[in-house]
């Protein structure tokens, strides 16, 4: 079974990893690609760092997280722990299996009025942030990477995609960018085909849109989830 991921390059390799270990094959067509922003991180002390993707700590050579390293450290997802750690940042004191249950951890966690670095991308999920300020954190973004659109597949990338059984999606702009790529590419009828493993119901909204038929929703909104629902999937009814 030929499954396709539509992660950029750089998030792809751990995922295929993961994907050929059950026994499929990972095949790639990446919808979006990282690229560093350049920015120079915000001045003072913190009492936290939280990080929501790997992706935060891919873009800049370790040495750039280097004063950080002391921060109790939150995160989201067991990929992105394994990320900072890779760095040279300390172990988690919570990884969260997504936004929601990190915001509340945080929360939780922390005294009122700490001021918390989000070490993030520009692209971001409305509504974590906003849950920290509202319970009186102070948060300050810095934005490492930005995840750039990727105006058409090359020609391997879009045979891949034809060709595949299934796709993974971790997030409605992935999935929206998918259905746009395969439009360019002229395979706006292989989405029939497909078997497209959501993160949500949210990120699976643009492919029923584009006319998908065969969807199925992850379990929980992690890539576990979406491996789960690939084996679940994969070994029929």
């Amino acid at each position: 079974m030929r499954v396709v991921l539509t992660r950029s390059s750089e998030d792809a390799a751990a995922t295929a990893a993961r994907v050929a270990a059950l026994g499929f094959s990972p095949v790639f067509a990446p919808v979006l690609t990282i690229r560093p922003t350049g920015a120079d991180p915000p001045a003072g002390a913190f009492d936290a760092l939280i990080a929501t993707s790997a992706a935060a700590f891919g873009v800049l050579p370790a040495a750039r997280y280097a004063p950080l390293a002391s921060l109790p450290l939150y995160v989201v997802g067991e990929r992105t722990a394994e990320s900072a750690m890779a760095v040279g940042l300390s172990k988690p004191r919570a990884i969260a299996p997504g936004l929601a249950t990190l915001a509340a951890l945080v929360c939780d966690k922390l005294r009122q009025n700490a001021r918390v670095l989000h070490i993030a991308g520009r692209d971001r999920t409305a509504g974590f942030e906003e849950a920290l300020t509202a319970a009186g954190h102070r948060l300050v973004v810095w934005e490492v990477y930005e995840a750039e659109a990727r105006e058409a597949w090359r020609p391997e990338e879009a045979r891949a995609f034809a060709e595949a059984d299934a796709a993974l999606f971790y997030s409605r702009r992935s999935a929206e960018l998918a259905v746009g790529l395969a439009a360019g590419a002229g395979l706006s009828g292989s989405l029939e085909g497909i078997l497209h493993i959501c993160i949500s119901e949210n990120a699976a909204e643009p492919l029923r849109q584009a006319g998908a038929k065969k969807i199925a929703i992850a379990p929980q909104a992690t890539e576990a989830g979406l491996l789960e629902a690939l084996k679940h999937h994969a070994r029929g009814p």
